[in-house]
């Protein structure tokens, strides 16, 4: 048996997000969002399914709550719907929205659980996607107005930020690939979108010390492992460029105030270059307190001219896969983390990491043994980084519970809480139960 002890301070928490799990799409005055579009168009969302219900946590966030405290949690990461603020994006500040989430907020802090908000992931409002969305620059000042609101109302009481949730979805997935919404696919769009949200992301980081406020800000992304398929430099190049286009492409403006060159280059030889204008770096470049990290699977790929816009293939080497169909292996979270050191040391926070399995109840419980390995497997990459005196601060299991997974709608779950989508009953897994030893004892065993 190996005891793996975590510093008395690391924080255990569980994440979710707005449109995945608080329904209520037309209450409380809240404006439609261009995931309430996307998912109420044919095809895009498996067997028409949408976010109108959800797990109806707009109506059910104190039994959340009370799951989450005997889960015994310190941090609840969740996002917060810009419709509800702004029905609009860009208009008058909807109180009905701003009162839910003083409600949550309050709730959250009386539990002793400690508030970790998320401000975009994904649901614009649909109003401004009709006016260009994040290709129009009139909607990085729509945000940073949405920023202060929230800045304003929840000072004292929210003390740690992230802007945006994985960049590289809301630029390349939905811009680009076309998967997520608004379903575009072009790349000089995606390199809009990607661009224009990383100044909206530095606007928001001068306007939070421009305010002074307590507490810490930062980002999100989504991040990757890629290992060669063979020694060869085409396969060596080709996972580089998939690393890249999710981690560097977003954090070197904010490290290093540039694109990274290679993958810069890549694209305009592709025709398409994100849009800069004069003072754009130097604004992205705002210093940032902590780093979000999500992360799921690692890969192995290999060069091919026909494999998308990164020529880079995904290579199946046979490694057992959850209901999703994404490899387990979980070096490759301790890989990436030393990866990111060439950003210095920054605190860390993995904002993101779990498993699909889409076990049921069986009498009453739902045993998920699946899962519970994944989590442990990665655990333990985060204790050894850890070691290593990689400055990781939390543990943010993905997700609380079963929920709307965007464009898979509701057939796969990663929640350690099953619902029952048809009466919205909640049941604790076996991971659940599991992670809550965890938490509590604030160290892991394996066997």
């Amino acid at each position: 048996m190996t005891i793996f002890q975590f510093p008395k301070d690391f924080m255990w928490g569980t994440a979710t997000a707005a449109y995945q799990i608080e329904g209520a799409y037309q209450e409380g005055g809240r404006g439609l969002s261009i995931w309430d579009t996307f998912a109420h168009t044919p095809g895009k969302v498996f067997d028409g399914h949408n976010g109108n219900i959800a797990c109806d946590s707009y109506h059910r966030y104190e039994e959340d709550i009370l799951l989450m405290k005997e889960l015994g949690i310190q941090t609840y990461r969740f996002s917060v719907a810009w419709s509800r603020i702004i029905p609009d994006g860009d208009g008058e500040v909807n109180q009905e929205g701003i009162d839910f989430y003083h409600r949550l907020v309050d709730c959250l802090l009386d539990a002793g659980i400690v508030p970790f908000c998320t401000l975009y992931h994904w649901d614009l409002p649909q109003t401004l996607q009709d006016d260009g969305g994040w290709e129009n620059r009139r909607t990085i000042d729509a945000f940073v107005k949405y920023a202060e609101v929230m800045f304003r109302e929840f000072s004292g009481k929210i003390k740690f930020w992230l802007t945006f949730n994985e960049p590289w979805c809301i630029a390349f997935l939905s811009n680009l690939e076309g998967k997520h919404a608004p379903g575009n696919q072009d790349l000089q769009i995606a390199l809009n979108v990607g661009h224009h949200l990383l100044v909206a992301h530095g606007h928001s980081v001068k306007l939070f010390r421009d305010m002074q406020l307590e507490g810490q800000i930062g980002i999100a992304p989504n991040v990757a492992w890629a290992v060669p398929y063979s020694k060869s430099p085409e396969d060596r190049a080709a996972c580089d460029r998939n690393i890249e286009v999710y981690a560097d492409w977003f954090l070197d403006p904010i490290y290093k105030c540039s694109y990274p060159d290679s993958l810069y280059e890549w694209f305009l030889q592709a025709g398409a270059q994100p849009p800069v204008q004069d003072g754009d770096m130097e604004i992205i470049a705002q210093p940032i307190d902590l780093l979000g990290i999500n992360y799921y699977h690692p890969s192995v790929n290999r060069y091919h001219p026909e494999a998308g816009y990164l020529q880079s293939e995904e290579v199946d080497m046979g490694l057992f896969k959850t209901d999703i169909g994404w490899p387990i292996d979980a070096t490759g979270l301790y890989d990436v983390l030393h990866y990111l050191q060439k950003y210095g040391n920054v605190d860390i926070y993995i904002t993101e990491n779990g498993a699909c399995v889409n076990d049921g109840p069986v009498d009453g419980m739902v045993n998920d043994t699946l899962r519970t390995q994944y989590l442990q497997q990665h655990i333990a990459q985060v204790h050894r980084a850890i070691n290593d005196g990689i400055q990781l601060k939390g543990y943010m299991a993905w997700s609380l519970m079963d929920n709307f997974e965007w464009a898979e709608g509701y057939k796969m779950r990663f929640g350690l809480i099953h619902v029952d989508f048809r009466t919205l009953e909640r049941t604790p897994k076996e991971s659940y139960y599991w992670y809550q030893n965890v938490v509590r004892n604030n160290w892991m065993e394996t066997r």
